[in-house]
């Protein structure tokens, strides 16, 4: 072990006298704590269009915007992290979320609160990153991200299920201003513990925040959101009838233009184009956007069956996130079994983590029932959440084998652009297009046959057959659209099994760090040294 890794070892942030123990359970916490404090609760949608007179696209909009966000920071995390010492960047962070909190529970504008939500996005992942990256020797000395994705996605995805068990039972018992309480609250004991135990420490000398491409920032950023805007507000406004929408792709398309020709011309752009020439780079992206139409049915199809057909209130179809926070626990635990103890393939454990989510859509098309109980349930939740993780884990690890580290964290924003970007909104629209032009077919096939000479008319009264008419084409048409969903996975499956990936062996990646941080760190090794002698 180097010097410079023995001193990163002992997580130098902190004062001297924090003992070990303490100063990584402390970033964990505040590791915790940012991931549960986004601007937007989506778990208390509901609630919120009841209480802002805002429409769900609205609050699913805000959400994208935070995610698109997160992706955005990606590229200048290392410019920040050897700018700025932890101790001022988690205040930094804790106070802007706390802003941000306040921002989203009181203002009624659609742009403010998407506006808000997107720089929410990004200090969540700007803190985050900042303690990981600091406890990072802490959980693999030799830098395997083999073992390193696994406890950041654990963490992740585990936070989403956490944070809406908690959204919801504050929700239901108070209000959903709640949630925003607890998490300025938490927030504050971040700030306080920052102060109290982190000191002012560089790893070198602080380099400034010249040559980042800003303007590339907002250029990629503006696509992403008016791309995201169109597919989210398309079934509202009626797609290309809409004048929103043909503005909104139109100038998506303007502002892409721009954005690549500023990657093509200037010497530093934001994202450079080296980054989407690496091979099989293309291959990875196209994976995530699969990942994403897997994903999709959970969020459009498996809402509509709770609560159209079994009519579950919040706290019961909540429940189900308990299920899926096993999967998420096993999800990870697997990938790192397959990936670091074992050193499976990268192909294989892509492949049994499609697989994983194909059995979710499986064993969902063969259970949807009017009157199953809801343990009948777990077992899909189960299999999707850990086959997410798993993919999520392994084709991150493997993008950081094929790209290098110049462009590593370019090539995590570029994926970001359909992992957390655009690939959501357009995978949630095509299914949810598919269902409701299922839904009309099957209620017009259903429907054919309760005219006037149907004995069942005359009955039985008008409301109650109509309204078991509109039950029985749901019914079936969930089950049709899973059906596509699970046609579509072994296309995935077989299109996976014919994909060349790139021969790589499990290596360890090694960051060259400057030589005046190495200096820095070799003297700073010495005089703790000569201290303790005397």
């Amino acid at each position: 072990m180097t010097p410079l890794d023995d001193l990163m070892r002992r997580v130098p942030a902190f004062k001297e006298w924090v003992p070990m123990w303490a100063r990584v359970l402390s970033f964990l916490f505040c590791i915790l704590v940012f991931q549960c404090s986004g601007g937007i609760y989506l778990a208390s949608v509901s609630e919120m269009v009841g209480a802002t007179a805002l429409i769900q696209e609205d609050i699913l909009m805000a959400g994208y915007a935070s995610f698109i966000g997160m992706t955005m920071i990606f590229p200048i995390l290392f410019r920040l992290k050897f700018r700025f010492p932890s101790r001022t960047i988690l205040p930094v962070v804790a106070i802007g979320l706390i802003v941000g909190n306040i921002i989203t529970m009181s203002t009624r504008s659609l742009p403010v609160l998407a506006v808000t939500c997107f720089f929410t996005g990004a200090l969540r992942m700007w803190g985050t990153f900042e303690c990981f990256s600091s406890i990072q020797l802490r959980i693999t000395p030799t830098r395997n991200f083999a073992v390193f994705f696994p406890v950041i996605y654990l963490t992740v995805f585990g936070c989403i299920q956490f944070s809406g068990l908690v959204t919801t039972y504050l929700t239901y018992f108070y209000s959903w201003h709640y949630m925003h309480y607890l998490a300025v609250g938490l927030l504050l004991v971040v700030i306080v513990l920052s102060q109290w135990l982190l000191r002012k420490f560089y790893l070198r000398p602080p380099l400034p925040l010249f040559g980042i491409d800003w303007l590339g920032a907002v250029l990629w950023s503006v696509v992403l959101l008016l791309i995201a805007f169109a597919f989210n507000y398309g079934d509202y406004y009626d797609w290309f009838d809409s004048p929103y929408i043909r503005l909104a792709l139109v100038c998506a398309a303007l502002f892409l233009f721009l954005s690549l020709q500023r990657m093509w011309h200037i010497r530093h752009p934001y994202i450079e184009p080296e980054t989407f020439k690496y091979r099989n780079f293309g291959t990875v992206v196209l994976l995530f956007f699969a990942l994403n139409c897997l994903s999709a049915t959970s969020t459009v199809l498996q809402g509509a069956f709770t609560g159209g057909i079994l009519h579950y209130d919040s706290l019961n179809a909540i429940s189900l996130n308990m299920p899926g926070l096993l999967g998420v626990v096993a999800g990870a635990l697997l990938s790192l079994l397959l990936l670091a103890r074992w050193q499976m393939s990268y192909k294989m454990v892509t492949f049994i983590g499609f697989v994983l989510m194909v059995a979710y859509q499986l064993v969902m098309y063969f259970i949807i029932s009017p009157d199953m109980n809801i343990e009948r349930l777990y077992l899909p939740l189960f299999l999707k959440n850990a086959g997410n993780v798993m993919i999520y884990v392994v084709l991150t690890t493997y993008l950081s084998q094929i790209v290098p580290f110049k462009h590593f964290f370019q090539a995590l924003c570029a994926v970001g652009f359909v992992r957390e970007g655009i690939g959501g909104p357009i995978a949630s629209a095509a299914v949810g297009r598919v269902f409701k032009l299922t839904m009309q077919s099957n209620y017009y096939t259903l429907g054919g046959v309760l005219d006037a000479v149907n004995p069942l008319t005359g009955e039985v009264p008008f409301s109650a057959y109509f309204g078991e008419l509109q039950r029985q084409a749901m019914l079936v048409s969930i089950k049709q659209v899973f059906g596509y969903a699970v046609l579509l996975g072994i296309l995935f499956l077989i299109l996976i099994l014919f994909t060349r990936y790139a021969r790589i062996t499990h290596r360890v990646k090694l960051f060259r760090v400057p030589v005046v941080g190495r200096l820095f760190a070799i003297n700073l090794s010495r005089e703790r040294l000569e201290e303790a002698e005397r």
